[in-house]
């Protein structure tokens, strides 16, 4: 091959390999120019957005948490601010046990909190600030501040606390708050409410706080901030501010709440007092009681043991999910029942022998040789058992059922408080879907007398029967409990009132709720609660109870001194006043206290005699009533608005003060 051809065949290649060259270039170009263009044109907004949040942040402005108040306007749940050290774990440069150590040397860190820090830590993501103390003083503040160039990824942080300033009084009506678990926040995220919640680490967990949360809370505003290329805040660009949350107003008269709770002293029981006119809640006491106040930062192990290993059960909220026998208040609801199915009259009669025989088993009455004749009137206001053991064997389980349930045993009442107990109403159906056992399924007819003088299966709220109560008396217009009253938006002051409408309107005949009505006021002027109704300047009916913790024997007799004092029998009382008008209607029981007419309606007398005559007792009657020694007041009553509570001293000195700013 000669020297030319060679060139031309290497010219031919390298003009080839160019014109690939080129090709590549120029399609790398057009490729570079459709990318621009399609970032200029079609991601033009996406990437301002983008570039924008590179130099500006978003800070959450937390809403003020409103304000429980009860009827009268003193204030029960409010906030504070304080200072809290806090630790955000991923921007730590030394181990976590080395820092605290250190901190340790300028602030006081007790063991509790380094166990409370332990426990949020876990709870936490290692990005997120988790406070080791609380409630900073100014000069620890001071001391850190001084020494906070020392300490990367800790910083002291201004937030808002809430408190209890009555601590134990009312704390199941009340409830608390507390830090945001994961389920809570899985809740709010499903709810597309976690946005609301940006900067909050508290949440709503137990009685009107949780209830009420979407009032309380309130919403979460913003600071849209310019930001330095260091992460520092430079400018305010925008912002919305937050808005408070609502001030919810309750029904409850604290100081009636506080005069039950006094009275029951360190005894366990439950009271609900209402207005049957309303629904409205006068007292809802469970005791014993807690400090929520305890669990706002996060309850320490030894209170956290103290509260839930106790036998008493302070947690429990008895008057909400306490479920016990009703006992002889049963009886008149019993009554009316027989009076409206057709099953008696009330005038007719029936032998009382003292027991009562069905079968082999001999259900005994509490006087013994019985109570002679009995009427419908005297089987209430003597409390006689054997009327209502034949009454029962009459009716037949499924019959009470279905005429007891609209009075709203065994079912929820629908009062604005969650977790609320459905108890046990029996039926055949009932029981045979609470047993699996085929033997256990079955009803036996023996099951159905105790049913009526409320034993056996029968297991209620105090919450229930009060409500039964308010109807009963109410003409049997039923209302729906209800312990908030209003809610006032702090900002509008624009007033949201709490419905109050019958829930529903029981037909019963007037004669027969008049019977009923007349016995009731029989027991408290000539029966089992007369003593603690002497002297009353008005006129109340009302009936005792005793409910058995457990099943004497046949042949032997129920004796509470040789017996262990959480077996003894629980006293019970339901009552309305004035008899004429109920303005408040209440069911209690005081836990193995014994007798109803001596240890439960003393206490509703108490109650009756603020609510409708101003009187508060006096302290050796208070202590008296404590120990289940005092039927009608002893001493002087004292005037309820001269009483001094702490609420009352805060009042004048706030006046007060006010007097004083005026005057300068």
């Amino acid at each position: 091959m000669s020297l030319g051809s060679n060139v031309e065949l290497e010219l031919r290649r390298f003009r080839a390999r160019v014109l690939v060259a080129t090709a590549l270039v120029l399609l790398a170009f057009l490729l570079l120019v459709l990318r621009l263009g399609y970032l200029q044109l079609w991601r033009y907004d996406d990437l301002l957005e983008q570039a924008e949040s590179n130099r500006t942040s978003v800070v959450p402005i937390v809403p003020n948490r409103g304000i429980i108040m009860d009827r009268n306007g003193v204030v029960l749940a409010t906030n504070y601010s304080a200072y809290t050290l806090e630790i955000t774990p991923a921007r730590l440069t030394a181990p976590q046990d080395e820092v605290i150590e250190q901190l340790a040397q300028l602030v006081d860190i007790q063991p509790r909190d380094r166990r409370r820090y332990k426990k949020l830590r876990e709870e936490s993501k290692s990005f997120e600030s988790v406070p080791l103390r609380t409630r900073l003083t100014d000069q620890e503040v001071a001391r850190f501040a001084a020494q906070r160039y020392r300490f990367p990824g800790v910083e002291i942080r201004a937030r808002l606390f809430r408190n209890y300033p009555y601590a134990e009084l009312a704390s199941h009506v009340i409830g608390y708050i507390g830090r945001i678990n994961q389920a809570e926040k899985d809740r709010l995220e499903e709810e597309d409410d976690d946005g609301n919640y940006r900067g909050t680490d508290y949440i709503g967990k137990l009685g009107i706080e949780q209830s009420y949360e979407r009032d309380l809370h309130g919403i979460t505003g913003v600071h849209e901030m310019e930001t330095s290329a260091g992460g520092r805040a430079v400018r305010r660009l925008s912002s919305s501010p937050a808005m408070p949350g609502h001030t919810v107003m309750l029904s409850i008269d604290i100081q009636l709440q506080k005069l039950v709770e006094d009275l029951y002293g360190t005894r366990r029981g439950a009271l609900v007092a209402m207005d049957p006119r309303s629904g409205e809640v006068l007292a809802f006491v469970s005791k014993p009681t807690f400090d929520p106040n305890l669990f706002v930062e996060g309850i320490d192990v030894e209170n956290w043991q103290a509260l839930n290993e106790s036998p008493d059960k302070p947690l429990l909220n008895r008057a909400l999910r306490g479920t016990y026998p009703p006992g002889s208040t049963y009886k008149p609801f019993m009554g009316l029942v027989a009076l409206e199915s057709g099953k008696r009259t009330a005038a007719q009669s029936f032998p009382d022998p003292g027991f009562f025989m069905f079968g082999n088993h001999r259900f005994r009455d509490d006087k013994e040789g019985g109570h002679g004749s009995v009427d419908l009137y005297r089987s209430i206001v003597e409390s006689c058992d054997t009327y209502y053991y034949l009454l029962a064997r009459d009716m037949g389980v499924d019959l009470m059922h279905d005429w007891m349930k609209p009075l709203g045993f065994g079912q929820l009442t629908g009062i604005d408080v969650l977790g609320e107990a459905r108890g046990i109403l029996p039926s055949t159906e009932w029981k045979r879907t609470a047993y699996r056992k085929p033997e256990q399924q079955r009803w036996y007819a023996g099951e159905t007398i105790s049913l009526g003088i409320g034993q056996g299966y029968n297991s209620f709220t105090m919450l229930q029967l009060a409500q039964a109560t308010s109807t009963l008396v109410n003409e049997g217009v039923k209302m729906r409990p209800h312990l908030v009253r209003e809610v006032v938006n702090v900002e509008t002051r624009e007033t949201r009132r709490i419905a109050q409408e019958p829930v529903a309107q029981l037909q019963y005949k007037p004669e027969h709720l008049a019977a009923i009505r007349k016995a009731l006021e029989g027991v408290n002027l000539e029966g089992t609660s007369a003593s603690s109704f002497a002297g009353a300047p008005y006129t109340s009916g009302g009936k005792t109870g005793t409910a058995q913790v457990f099943t004497v024997k046949q042949n032997e007799k129920y004796n509470a001194a040789r017996i262990d004092e959480r077996m003894r029998d629980h006293a019970l009382f339901m009552a309305y006043a004035p008899a004429d008008q109920p303005k408040v209607a209440l069911a209690m029981v005081v836990e193995n206290a014994g007798f109803g007419a001596q240890n439960a309606a003393p206490i509703a007398r108490r109650v009756f005699d603020y609510v409708l005559l101003g009187q508060y007792p006096s302290e050796e009657d208070i202590v008296a009533v404590q120990r289940g020694q005092a039927t009608r007041p002893i001493g002087k009553p004292r005037e309820a608005a001269s009483v001094n509570f702490p609420w009352r001293r805060e009042g004048r000195d706030a006046v007060a003060d006010t007097q004083r700013k005026n005057a300068s």
